[in-house]
């Protein structure tokens, strides 16, 4: 809901308020915009909001001051503000005012939101914008960026500089059942000089001094190839802090989800604001403490790169920004943040649809794949009740390794003698969807597209290129090279009879233009002619995926760049869900997983069960843990089928049909995280609260650590519940040489008489099952059984080893 409405000294106030928050800002007598409140929700009209008001009676004494008189119908014809001149005008300092918006000069000395400069000898980067006019309108207003949909309230503000004539456009809307807010700026040169605009963020949110005696904390998700998702939080009280990235994309650096929030906030108690950005390139998170004891927090397109070259009547629009709050800690912002992605912007067939348990063909067999191993793949996993079979790299060219054949994507028919329908035939017979690998971005030097079109990479003229993965970046803000990749992807989808994409991104930007080429129009709607080169190829790859999602609704595309190097909700726009890593330990995915759930729902990020020894850690884990955690994802397998016993593939049969009994549920219900130290517990609860699967994983096992709980959480209080796990069998080998306390005869470890009995006799445990009333399951939670402590053994006791896992089921 959005209201405006008078103070009582006329001025204009807009109140935007969701279900649980409010975010109010009024226009001052000076004509900026000054930020009120943005916490819980509370209540406001004309007699009342003054009480959100910052008294003023004087200012510091060497600060920079503007007073509201300063504009006058002498110098400007269509703006002007109350004229106060005399004694009793109004003189304030933006530097100590909590701002809607701001930019270079005039006296506020922090971060700005904006910052341009127009040509000419006495030009400078000064700027004031002053409010002009507002809007309500009804639904989202489409801008050339991917943005959200189906928003409660939209209002547009417009703000004017009256000496240059530049416009500042200010889109907020806002979704109440998520207790979501979006902005984003637009910036217009309607002034006659050209201008270099140099930044334009998405986002500001000035906050007053409520939290000046506690420490700030800053907490972001950084990593790196393989370790995605990171959460560090760091403490500030004063000066500045970021998160940004500077490859290209949205980076497995620097995810652009953050949240800002007091030191004490917890799982699922204080207060947290969370930030995002609808965007996949450079992005940067800003934080900064003033010495007024204020804060400004600001994201958007990183500024350390200049954005575009404006002539009179251009425009640039910034990216959507996130904005969430919570009183119930980050479980109960994970909850908002998760509700807006699933409804607001992911799209399309698959928004809402169960995704089908794959098989990826990618560590089974890695380039050396033929038919005949493939088709030996897709049977062993059609037995074991696999929907989906995905052909990975390797199938195309001279595809034998990565240094070769990126561009040319034309069929190995040495490797595939049927050819991609021949292929898709079989697979589509064995019953299953057939996808398939692709990296349309990318060329290697050895292909014969580099060959005929060198001039379509992404480079600095007469400089040599540093190389990443042998493949170099497409220029996709060329109109050439958008219609190449969709006429090739097009036939190749359609040869295929493909049923699912992975769509991989395996390089960063390292070296190229500032901006696209003058005289050479990249044909991209709603860009300025010169314009930043990494922003023209981003928004070139979203007008590419639109066109392909468009012509292929029924294909479920699944994002990924090297793992998590590009997930944000940019991609999530058109593709309804990405890969999160390419390590595929489960204690290392524990990890990962966790600090995606922060942000995004588990609906949007896949996990698959791999081999062991893993092939990224080399670490050894059962097939029950690597299962138990990736079943908290879109889940698929990665690894070879065709080599594994009955026993082992009985195994696999039995798990796809234990996740596909509880998929919806898993897959879009509501995830909680319980702890998360030595111990990971997580807890997905279905919509209707009937059904709920926890998560208990034990990193380290501790000698005489006997005891340990589950509370598990968003159960309906007055349901009665059966809370149980599934019986298993636990291999004799576990426990090495002490079989020797209870065999008969002296069994040396690792022999081949070990290995018999292990064949034949299996430890049975059988876990907790009981009934309990869902307030007891959350606030008393359930004892666990004793685990093993070096005595005691029977068929109750818990083997609590290093890096193993249960599920747990409560059905009401």
């Amino acid at each position: 809901m959005i209201k405006r409405f008078k103070d009582k000294n006329s001025g204009e106030v807009f109140h935007i308020s969701t279900k649980n928050t409010s975010y109010l800002f009024r226009v001052l007598p000076t004509g900026h915009l000054e930020h009120l409140y943005y916490g819980k929700k509370v209540n406001a009209d004309a007699d009342t909001v003054n009480c959100f008001m910052e008294r003023r009676s004087f200012v510091s004494g060497n600060s920079v001051t503007v007073s509201e008189d300063r504009y006058t119908s002498k110098n400007n014809n269509d703006i002007s503000t109350k004229n106060g001149a005399g004694e009793g005008k109004t003189e304030i300092s933006l530097d100590d005012i909590c701002l809607e918006y701001s930019t270079r000069g005039m006296g506020d000395f922090r971060e700005p939101m904006i910052e341009y400069l127009p040509e000419g000898e006495s030009s400078g980067y000064t700027a004031d914008f002053i409010f002009d006019s507002a809007r309500l309108i009804d639904g989202n207003e489409a801008g050339s960026l991917p943005c959200s949909y189906g928003a409660d309230g939209y209002l547009l503000i417009t703000l004017r500089e009256p000496v240059d004539h530049t416009t500042l456009v200010l889109h907020y809307a806002v979704y109440e059942s998520c207790d979501v807010i979006t902005k984003r700026a637009v910036f217009w040169n309607s002034g006659k000089k050209t201008v270099m605009l140099n930044r334009l963020l998405s986002n500001q949110l000035d906050l007053d001094n409520s939290y000046y005696d506690k420490n700030i904390c800053f907490t972001s998700f950084n990593g790196a190839w393989t370790r995605e998702m990171a959460k560090h939080t760091t403490m500030l009280n004063g000066g500045t802090i970021s998160n940004k990235s500077t490859t290209g994309s949205s980076s497995n650096f620097a995810n652009p989800f953050v949240m800002v929030h007091p030191e004490n906030t917890g799982e699922d108690a204080g207060e947290v604001y969370g930030f995002n950005l609808v965007y996949s390139g450079n992005h940067a998170e800003i934080l900064q403490v003033t010495p007024y004891h204020k804060l400004r927090f600001l994201s958007g397109i990183n500024p350390d790169f200049p954005l575009a070259r404006l002539e009179s009547g251009e425009s640039f629009e910034a990216p959507e920004a996130v904005l969430c709050y919570s009183t119930d800690g980050f479980n109960g912002l994970s909850r908002g943040m998760h509700e807006f992605v699933r409804n607001h912007v992911i799209r399309g067939k698959w928004k809402a649809k169960d995704r089908p348990v794959l098989l990826n063909s990618w560590e089974a067999v890695y380039f050396k794949l033929t038919e005949a191993r493939l088709l030996k793949l897709a049977k062993k996993a059609a037995d074991c009740g696999i929907e989906l079979f995905v052909m990975d790299d390797g199938w195309f060219g001279n595809r034998n390794d990565d240094r070769s054949s990126l561009g040319d994507w034309q069929v190995n028919k040495k490797k595939l003698p049927g050819g991609l329908e021949g292929l898709s035939a079989k697979i589509h017979g064995l019953g299953m969807k057939f996808g398939i690998w692709v990296e349309p971005e990318m060329v290697n030097t050895d292909s014969r597209l580099y060959k005929k079109h060198p001039d379509w990479v992404l480079q600095i003229p007469d400089r040599e290129q540093a190389e990443g993965r042998n493949q170099r970046l497409l220029d996709l803000s060329k109109p050439e090279v958008r219609e190449y990749l969709f006429d090739e992807m097009s036939r190749v989808f359609t040869e295929g009879s493909v049923d699912y994409v992975k769509w991989d991104y395996n390089r960063n930007y390292s070296d190229f233009p500032v901006f696209c080429d003058a005289g050479k129009p990249h044909g991209i709607a709603g860009l300025p002619a010169r314009v930043s080169k990494p922003h023209a190829c981003i928004t070139g790859l979203y007008e590419l995926m639109e066109k392909l999602t468009q012509k292929f609704p029924k294909i479920l595309f699944e994002g990924c760049a090297a793992g998590g190097n590009r997930f944000d909700l940019g991609m999530l726009s058109y593709f309804p869900q990405i890969w999160a890593s390419d390590d595929t330990d489960p204690v290392m995915r524990a990890d990962i997983q966790n600090g995606y759930s922060y942000g995004y729902p588990q609906s949007c990020y896949t996990g698959h069960v791999s081999a062991s020894p893993n092939h990224q850690t080399l670490r050894n884990t059962s097939l029950k843990t690597r299962f138990d955690v990736a079943a908290f994802t879109l889940m698929g397998y990665e690894l070879n089928l065709a080599d594994m016993s009955d026993a082992e593939l009985g195994k696999v049969k039995e798990q796809v049909g234990l996740y596909k009994k509880y998929r919806h549920t898993l897959q879009f219900g509501q995830l909680h995280r319980i702890r998360h130290d030595n111990v990971t517990q997580w807890i997905i609860v279905s919509e209707d609260k009937k059904t709920a699967v926890a998560l208990h994983l034990l990193e380290l096992a501790h000698a005489n650590d006997r005891s340990c709980k589950i509370v598990l959480k968003g159960l309906d209080p007055e349901t009665k519940y059966h809370f149980y796990a599934r019986e298993q069998s636990v291999d004799v080998r576990v426990f090495g040489d002490l079989i020797n306390t209870m065999a008969p005869i002296h069994i040396r470890q690792g022999s081949v008489m070990h290995d018999v009995v292990a064949k034949y006799v299996k430890v049975k445990i059988v876990p907790e099952n009981l009934y309990a009333y869902g307030d007891a399951l959350m606030n008393a939670g359930v004892k666990l059984n004793s685990s093993y402590a070096a005595t005691g053994l029977d068929e109750n006791t818990r083997l609590a080893l290093d890096f193993s896992s249960e599920m747990y089921f409560a059905e009401g």
